[in-house]
């Protein structure tokens, strides 16, 4: 039988679901080009055309990760946008050292780094047993609830932050997303997000939460032209940073691409995780060339195939293709720009506790009786949310320790890492890791996964 995850559905589901997909993860699409152009103090003209040039490369990459073209791609649901760990790096360069130029030449090198280093973090999937995936997939979702807090509280930086109208409003919509998840039929509890995102729309409208003004001003069609702001420029200090932005990606996205493999049934290969991390290379190389920035897998959506239990990778291919169209036709892209953000904050509380919430099922298969493991998760928990809590804990570090710890995802899996290797895979006393005799040693299985062998007195078993 086909795989869930091949499965192709009919033209309607295709569309409703992908749809859902792209309302679901387009905030954080255009937030880091937004963010950059502000910075450096863009024209409203030049900041739209980042904005279209970035959806225009997001569904392309979606597409590239989604249905693969030979050794380019994962072919599981995964949606591709911009990486947030670069935003920083990327303000430093635009302001300071050389504008977009700059940062296009950087970007273009990292891509190209990206791809020659895939085949290498595939053959690190022995690194990834259950304990570390699971804590991993845990803090990708408890990382990304202040962002829904934001959202419910009306949008970082907006005027009428936390008024009791914009959470009521995220209440609202969190309200019908979970009793069209639990009462209605089948086809509509997959959508949930999506209905819960239109009922929103449907109150936001007539009580002033959303402006429809920037859809005339947008033009109907618009294209990305390769080097659209000047030829690139390679210097030496911001493609350094550039590549320590471009290792920081490959983790989170090996993270999210492990998550997705654990939420579909389809446990990621070696030579899949290479594929894939080749694919978020080309992304990223062609985000240089066409004005945009380092690409890689969205948590959010990994929530969302969670969620609704919608496993195919076509349905989040047909998200590529309407991301193409939004960044080719930018008065659509207005439309969807309007969503206020409280309404995506109640559907996205849902979706990135979804997230968590997965993270705990994989922790579920771990072993916790000898307290090593537990430590593990722990202390890489703790490691992981402190950036979240407190966002300057690192202010006084170099630029290169903030760009890898400043993010909560790779801060928390190279932890969970390397305690893992301490604790499981090094040679420690006999007896510590188990009780009473028991000595816990990892085994590798098929597909990265580890179980361990336990040995008592006489007897040897896995």
């Amino acid at each position: 039988m086909t795989h869930p995850v091949d499965q192709v559905p009919p033209t309607r589901h295709l569309l409703t679901f992908g749809l859902q997909h792209v309302l679901a993860m387009y905030a954080g699409a255009v937030a880091v080009p937004l963010i950059v152009g502000g910075a450096m103090k863009l024209s409203p003209a030049d900041l739209a055309y980042l904005v279209t040039a970035d959806l225009l490369v997001c569904g392309i990459a979606t597409l590239i990760q989604c249905v693969g073209v030979w050794r380019f791609g994962i072919r599981l649901p995964i949606v591709q946008g911009c990486t947030f760990a670069a935003v920083s790096p990327m303000v430093l360069i635009g302001t300071t050292g050389g504008g977009l130029p700059a940062i296009y030449g950087a970007v273009i090198v990292a891509g190209l780094a990206m791809m020659l280093l895939a085949p290498l973090f595939g053959r690190l999937l022995r690194f990834f047993p259950p304990l570390v995936t699971g804590t991993v997939i845990l803090i990708i979702g408890v990382s990304l609830l202040p962002v829904a807090g934001d959202w419910v509280a009306g949008g970082a930086g907006a005027e009428d932050f936390g008024e009791p109208r914009n959470v009521g409003l995220a209440a609202l919509v969190l309200l019908v997303v979970l009793a069209v998840q639990r009462f209605a039929p089948a086809f509509l509890s997959r959508i949930a997000v999506l209905v819960g995102i239109v009922v929103g729309m449907l109150v936001a409208i007539p009580a002033g939460f959303t402006d429809f003004g920037g859809v005339g001003d947008a033009d109907w069609v618009g294209v990305s032209t390769p080097f659209h702001f000047g030829a690139p420029e390679f210097h030496g200090a911001a493609i350094v940073s550039m590549l320590v932005v471009a290792l920081v990606s490959m983790v989170e996205t090996t993270g999210d691409f492990i998550a997705v493999g654990e939420i579909t049934d389809r446990p990621v290969s070696p030579r899949a995780l290479g594929d894939g991390l080749r694919a978020d290379g080309f992304s990223t190389l062609l985000g240089g060339v066409f004005n945009t920035f380092p690409y890689t897998a969205f948590a959010q959506n990994v929530g969302l195939v969670g969620m609704t239990r919608v496993r195919s990778r076509w349905v989040v291919a047909a998200a590529g293709g309407i991301l193409v169209l939004l960044g080719l036709l930018p008065k659509l892209g207005a439309v969807v720009a309007a969503i206020p953000a409280p309404v995506l904050g109640g559907a996205g509380l849902v979706m990135f506790g979804t997230v968590a919430a997965s993270g705990l099922r994989t922790l579920a298969e771990v072993d916790f009786r000898g307290g090593h493991n537990l430590t593990v998760v722990a202390v890489s928990v703790a490691v992981g949310v402190l950036p979240v809590g407190v966002p300057e804990v690192y202010a006084g570090f170099p630029d290169w320790f903030r760009t890898v710890m400043d993010s909560g995802i790779s801060a928390g899996c190279v932890t969970a890492i390397a305690l893992n290797v301490l604790f499981n895979r090094l040679p420690g006393r006999a007896g510590a890791a188990g009780s009473a005799g028991v000595t816990v040693e990892p085994v590798g299985l098929p597909g990265g996964r580890v179980e361990h062998a336990v040995e008592q007195p006489g007897k040897q078993g896995v």
